[in-house]
């Protein structure tokens, strides 16, 4: 096979896994908006990008965080590897109702940043002394971790006349 032959195929198949990386759009993320951080005259610009989830077993909290797109050829082809730097702020957007038991670390979202290695993970855990759901975000790697990491924490208040659940009754 021919050095050219080899690199188009190449070429092709980052095309072809491009939509593996972005979110899902049917059960994914809400893109907010986004922010260009470095412009570029010719290829993409690197940006920021500010996304909103519900948490899926907890009706009444929100988390909103921001992930660096790299711009350039680099990451308009899928070649340059997403850095780690991600921010989360989650929050009580309404009354506290626990759909369902859930465990200490469980994860809550995940979404690729690379092809294959890397994976930026979303985990929810309970606060039992103060009654607090504490969520932490992180980016792993199968050969490396990453130690950049946020963390964001939601007090549940009572909302209205009723008064607020207990975490604790609902970790397993």
């Amino acid at each position: 096979m021919s050095i050219l032959r080899l690199a188009a195929t190449a070429v092709l198949s980052v095309f072809l896994a491009a939509p593996a990386l972005a979110p899902a759009l049917a059960d994914g993320p809400d893109e907010i908006f986004e922010k260009t951080t470095v412009w570029r005259m010719l290829s993409p610009d690197a940006k920021l990008v500010v996304y909103g989830i519900d948490d899926p077993a907890i009706e009444g909290v929100a988390c909103h965080y921001t992930l660096p797109y790299i711009g350039g050829y680099k990451g308009m082809f899928g070649l340059a590897e997403e850095v780690s730097d991600i921010s989360l702020a989650c929050r009580q957007t309404g009354p506290i109702l626990f759909k369902e038991k859930f465990e200490q670390g469980e994860e809550v979202f995940s979404q690729r940043r690379s092809l294959i290695f890397k994976r930026m993970q979303i985990v929810r855990g309970c606060d039992t002394k103060r009654n607090v759901l504490v969520y932490l975000v992180y980016s792993d790697r199968i050969i490396e971790g990453s130690p950049k990491n946020s963390t964001s924490s939601v007090p549940i208040m009572p909302w209205g006349a009723a008064p607020a659940p207990r975490c604790a009754d609902f970790v397993e």
